[in-house]
């Protein structure tokens, strides 16, 4: 095979070579029947037969043709050069227009990212949130974006787009998730600055023994000692025989946390306070109101968060009317005197 492989190659060049040797084999052709047609014409017409004079005449007429041949090869060549150069030229220019027009659509592609950066930091500087927040959040989501493994960049694009999500559900006035959401309803009420108002009903009496529920507890407790917050809490029940023991040891221990804590039961409230709706729902500062929705089990299988003031001033005159009818917790009870007798 190397043989092979070497035999080819040496025959490339001799193939190559034959048409040079084909174009000097007819130049020097051209250049003695030149000069032997000079030679047989000036023996003819000088009759002094000077053969010195023929042979120069005949020897410069060859040279001449020959000079001659290779400036018309010399100048096919030039002109094949040239139209080499022009087309080359043209596809130059050619890729070079195309080059700059990609150049171009990606510059005004990048202009176009940066303005809509800078208008979206300017709409953030303008707005009364704190815009050191959303600075930090780019930065880290882009380092995360550079240095995190997959699993860790694909988790993080999910929670960007579950924040935005939530955000523009915020800007439409109301929100919501699948289950119960507790760390919506901590960071709300560590949010709170002045009042908080709420309903339980059956639905979230299991909440009440969980761990969130702790977490809950402790935030009322800061809020109340803290920022001075109003803390409303009004557990409702259908009947009477559904006062237990439980409930009302729940609601003493949530007036040990400064909760205003108090028991209604449906049956016994003035009949206008009857025809309320009773369901769970937590109204923060008079503005915002959250909500769960029971599923076929009576257990939390949704939480939304409502803005629309319409919506909240309802919720704010459905426990005013709740809470005026159930009337203030009664205190505890003295112990009880003892006789003696004499």
């Amino acid at each position: 095979m190397n043989g092979a492989s070497s035999g080819d190659v040496r025959v490339a060049p001799r193939n190559q070579d034959q048409p040079q040797t084909a174009k000097l084999f007819k130049r020097t052709l051209i250049t003695v029947v030149v000069g032997v047609a000079t030679y047989v014409l000036t023996n003819v017409l000088n009759q002094d037969k000077n053969q010195v004079w023929q042979l120069t005449v005949s020897v410069v007429l060859g040279g001449a043709a020959l000079i001659i041949q290779y400036l018309v090869e010399f100048e096919g060549r030039l002109e094949a050069m040239e139209e080499g150069q022009k087309k080359r030229i043209r596809e130059m220019r050619d890729r070079l227009g195309g080059h700059h027009a990609e150049m171009l659509a990606v510059v005004d592609d990048r202009f176009a990212k940066i303005n809509d950066a800078t208008e979206l930091f300017s709409q953030v500087d303008r707005s009364v949130l704190r815009s050191d927040g959303v600075t930090r959040l780019a930065r880290k989501y882009t380092q995360v974006g550079e240095q995190g493994s997959e699993i860790v960049k694909t988790f993080a694009q999910e929670e960007i787009a579950r924040l935005a999500s939530l955000m523009e559900s915020l800007s439409n006035g109301s929100a919501d998730c699948p289950g119960e959401n507790h760390e919506w309803l901590i960071d709300l009420t560590t949010c709170a600055k002045r009042t908080i108002y709420a309903t339980s009903t059956d639905v979230d009496r299991d909440f009440w023994s969980s761990e969130p529920a702790k977490r809950y507890l402790a935030a009322q407790g800061e809020a109340i000692k803290k920022r001075q917050v109003e803390v409303r809490r009004l557990f409702l029940v259908e009947e009477s025989r559904d006062l237990t023991g439980s409930l009302e040891r729940l609601c003493e221990t949530q007036r040990r946390f400064g909760i205003d804590a108090r028991i209604a039961v449906r049956s016994l409230l003035e009949p206008s306070a009857q025809m309320t709706p009773l369901n769970d729902f937590i109204i923060f500062d008079g503005e915002l109101c959250y909500e769960t929705e029971p599923d076929v089990r009576v257990v939390p299988a949704k939480t939304t968060l409502k803005m629309k003031r319409e919506h909240v001033e309802e919720r704010i005159n459905r426990f005013g009317v709740l809470w005026e009818a159930s009337g203030p917790a009664d205190p505890d009870p003295g112990p009880e005197p003892t006789t003696t007798s004499d």
